[in-house]
């Protein structure tokens, strides 16, 4: 019996954090969980490293452009289920930005707005668990 393999899609997610501990966010401007706040962030293009894709979703969504110098590895966010569109692996940047920042929002974010870190929204997908670990590290 030949075996199946599952269709993974890959993402890249962006935690922009201030000095003074606010965190951006983006509201989805489209399903799953339109309206709701979320890490910045999408997928992986073909020929593009998780890096890459990292910064280019920043700035299409935010207008914040970083080189991948100012990007730090968080983790690997793969648990079955944390997508209802079907099997997402993604993998967590930190960017630690000046305070006073500009964004503008963009691509598929309806809005994007600095929030302090320990009074958020809830959180589209598991990005409360990866706003966690950043915070942790």
């Amino acid at each position: 019996m030949p075996k199946t393999y599952e269709t993974i899609r890959y993402t890249a997610d962006v935690v922009a954090l201030t000095p003074d501990r606010q965190v951006l966010l983006i509201e989805r401007g489209s399903q799953p969980h339109q309206g709701a706040w979320a890490l910045p962030g999408g997928h992986v293009d073909p020929g593009e490293t998780s890096l890459a894709a990292a910064g280019r979703e920043l700035a299409e969504e935010t207008g914040i452009r970083i080189t991948a110098d100012n990007l730090s590895l968080i983790g690997v966010w793969d648990a079955p289920g944390r997508d209802p569109r079907g099997r997402y692996v993604t993998v967590a940047y930190l960017a630690v930005v000046p305070i006073g920042t500009q964004i503008t929002a963009g691509d598929d974010a309806r809005t994007a707005r600095w929030r302090p870190l320990d009074n958020l929204p809830k959180l589209a997908f598991d990005h409360a668990d990866i706003l966690r670990a950043a915070a942790a590290s």
